[in-house]
């Protein structure tokens, strides 16, 4: 055993970058998805116990399996009904005993099983979705809940139905058939990609994730690699590289947010910009571009650029209006507004911005008023601009985020 430690802080940070290879071994040992979750949370509320009191195993993974399915057999043998499929289950668990602390136990990887039985189209997209963020990011209901803009109440409520929907229907934890998975690639992309956002823009406060975002680029190089004809899965890879490539930059030296504009680009990373722009050139051979596509081939654009004035805002306006008529979205206006401000003018960036003005999400949507708030300011119609960034600073998760608007508010003049 290693030295006692604190137990919460290592659990925690186990459930955070790990909890998706360990339920996904789980549910593909024992076959059954709520049983497997409810077990490793079982698992999770023994290791607070033991580990603060005994200190942590060498192998930690190993030894939430292993109690997992203790836990697990312990629930199949309270059940009044042990029906033919759980003691089957019951005897396969007592066959596979093993110590907790056996350091050389191995734990496969079976989490692109479990994106794809999570994606099954037996649930609606949202369920899709919402599963598989709780079951390979780790994100907690509240965290699904603030990404969806949904009540935690009511997400909860959805991912139980969803795990017994999918116990119901019988679905099996595997890769599906050849014929099957194009139908469930769409929303597997869909669930890597807000993995992604999750990690770049966290709905706990935290300025970034960077565990979740290497997984969700981890999982779109398996994803490419079992569909390496899929355009849309390499102009997903493309775009989480290419935004992944300025990370080191969007910090200053004590923690603060730096803007695209004041990063420093001989720091971004040149081997991820090249495999992305490779991808990006790669995913638009195919027409018509699909929606991953387009946003890699303008991140690749903002990433070639040798300073931001030099960056060509003509063509990133052209892309996000291909990309808004292919796949109209509030959001994309913004980020349009955003660059169309400096191919043409502020003024012309705002009045696209007041385009989308009346959609109601917009008004509890953070980038929309720190977006306005700097047209605004460029403008020089600083109330104005003030009463958007205060809008923004309200909204802001990140301190960082937060801490960067108020100081562009004190720039302002205000009398």
């Amino acid at each position: 055993m290693l030295p006692p430690v604190h137990a919460q802080s290592l659990v925690a940070r186990l459930i955070r970058e790990d909890w998706g290879r360990i339920l996904s071994s789980l549910v593909s040992s024992i076959g059954d998805f709520s049983l497997a979750e409810d077990s490793l949370q079982d698992a999770v509320v023994s290791a607070l116990e033991v580990w603060s009191k005994d200190g942590a195993p060498r192998n930690p993974d190993a030894w939430l399996i292993t109690v997992a399915r203790r836990k697990a057999l312990d629930r199949i043998r309270r059940s009044q009904v042990a029906d033919r499929k759980s003691s089957e289950l019951a005897l396969w668990l007592e066959q596979h005993h093993s110590d907790p602390e056996d350091r050389e136990m191995s734990i496969p990887d079976h989490r692109l099983e479990l994106i794809f039985t999570c994606c099954h189209p037996a649930l609606e997209e949202k369920s899709r979705v919402a599963l598989t963020l709780r079951a390979l990011g780790g994100l907690s209901t509240e965290e699904i809940a603030n990404a969806f803009l949904d009540k935690p109440a009511a997400m909860a409520a959805r991912l139980t139905r969803a795990k017994h929907k999918l116990g119901a229907a019988g679905v099996a934890f595997k890769l599906p058939d050849p014929q099957d998975i194009a139908e469930r690639t769409d929303t597997v992309l869909s669930v890597i990609y807000l993995i992604f956002t999750e990690g770049c823009h966290a709905t706990n406060g935290e300025m970034m994730r960077e565990n979740l975002v290497q997984e969700a680029i981890r999982l779109g190089r398996i994803l490419t690699s079992l569909l390496p004809d899929h355009a849309e899965a390499k102009g997903l890879l493309a775009l989480m590289l290419l935004s992944d490539s300025r990370r080191l930059t969007r910090r200053g030296d004590s923690g603060e947010f730096v803007p695209l504009e004041a990063q420093n680009r001989a720091r971004w990373d040149q081997a991820r910009i090249s495999e992305g722009v490779a991808l990006t050139e790669t995913a638009l051979r195919r027409a018509p571009a699909g929606r991953y596509g387009l946003q890699a081939a303008i991140s690749a654009v903002h990433a070639q650029a040798k300073s931001f004035d030099a960056t060509d805002w003509p063509q990133i306006v052209a892309l996000y209006d291909v990309l808004y008529a292919r796949f109209p979205n509030p959001i994309l206006r913004i980020n349009q507004a955003l660059a169309l401000s400096y191919a043409d003018s502020p003024e012309a960036g705002l009045r696209l911005l007041a385009s989308v003005e009346d959609d109601g999400k917009l008004a509890s949507y953070q980038p929309f008023h720190a977006c306005r708030a700097d047209l605004l300011a460029r403008l020089g119609r600083h109330l104005e601009a003030a009463e958007s960034y205060r809008a923004a600073i309200a909204l802001s998760r990140a301190p960082e985020e937060a801490s960067f608007l108020e100081t562009r508010l004190s720039a302002l003049r205000l009398n």
